[in-house]
């Protein structure tokens, strides 16, 4: 699933966007900037926990175009559910971040982007978290609507049910599209039967936004770190072998606690 998210993202959102010359949020790694741009746009700011995509719109409101190189950059993809949440709720809460931020003058962001870009800062930071956050809430009251209509047996209340479920399952199929798009670009249709799960990842998803949107009151400038080199594929797992001891740098040796995990190759991308 984070194979097909990323590849959906890297290889066809993104490069739409960059294409539209539209503002894009930068992935965390594998980003090229002219350092004159970077410093006029402050560099990244150390109070947001995705500084990345706070960056990419600053970048665009000093009017710059950012551009996707077709490259790869591979990163290792939580395994576990417990390094998931708290990675999804951090991105989350930094999204949320850069929306408060860059809307503390909306008349000025909107002369800075424009009507269209203007609307896509809207929809994509403001938008996906707003998204997975009432994702919950709209699949509970879509259960409670079920259940009423098959104990009310109410046309009205059927075709309440159906409409909300069409809705859902419009957007089940516009996310599993773009998964598909990105994996077929990359010779990775074998991982597409995840995609199969998409109604239990944006249930996860919608966790980590509420998880995120509280830990965003209680402790907004909490950096919860994702923990790399537990797979067995990863260059630390390659390198963790005793070093030989010495007066000066005593033998060592990386704790490899996942060796048994494997190491999901995901699409990424330079700027």
């Amino acid at each position: 699933m984070f194979t097909a998210e990323y590849a959906g993202l890297f290889d066809v959102f993104l490069p739409g966007l960059a294409a539209w010359r539209l503002p894009l949020p930068l992935g965390g790694s594998s980003n090229h900037f002219r350092t004159s741009v970077l410093r006029e746009t402050g560099a990244w700011d150390p109070y947001n926990v995705t500084e990345d995509a706070d960056l990419g719109m600053r970048i665009a409101r000093l009017g710059y175009r950012t551009a996707v190189i077709p490259s790869t950059t591979y990163e290792e993809a939580p395994s576990r559910f417990r390094p998931w949440i708290k990675q999804r709720t951090r991105w989350c809460k930094g999204w949320v971040q850069t929306w408060l931020v860059h809307m503390r003058s909306p008349g000025r962001l909107r002369a800075e982007l424009g009507w269209v870009g203007f609307s896509v800062f809207q929809l994509l930071v403001g938008g996906t978290v707003l998204a997975a956050l009432v994702h919950s809430l709209f699949v509970a009251e879509l259960l409670f609507e079920l259940a009423f209509s098959l104990f009310a047996q109410q046309a009205a209340a059927v075709s309440t049910a159906a409409w909300h479920a069409g809705f859902l399952v419009l957007g089940y199929v516009a996310s599993i599209a773009l998964g598909l798009a990105g994996l077929f670009r990359r010779r990775l249709l074998g991982c597409a039967w995840s995609l199969m799960l998409m109604p239990i990842y944006w249930v996860l998803l919608s966790l980590a936004a509420w998880r995120a949107l509280f830990q965003f009151i209680r402790d907004p400038y909490r950096w919860e770190k994702t923990e790399h080199g537990l797979a067995r594929t990863s260059r630390l797992a390659d390198r963790a072998q005793p070093a030989p001891a010495s007066p000066q740098q005593p033998a060592t040796r990386f704790r490899d606690s996942g060796a048994d995990r494997p190491r999901l190759r995901s699409a990424g991308a330079s700027y």
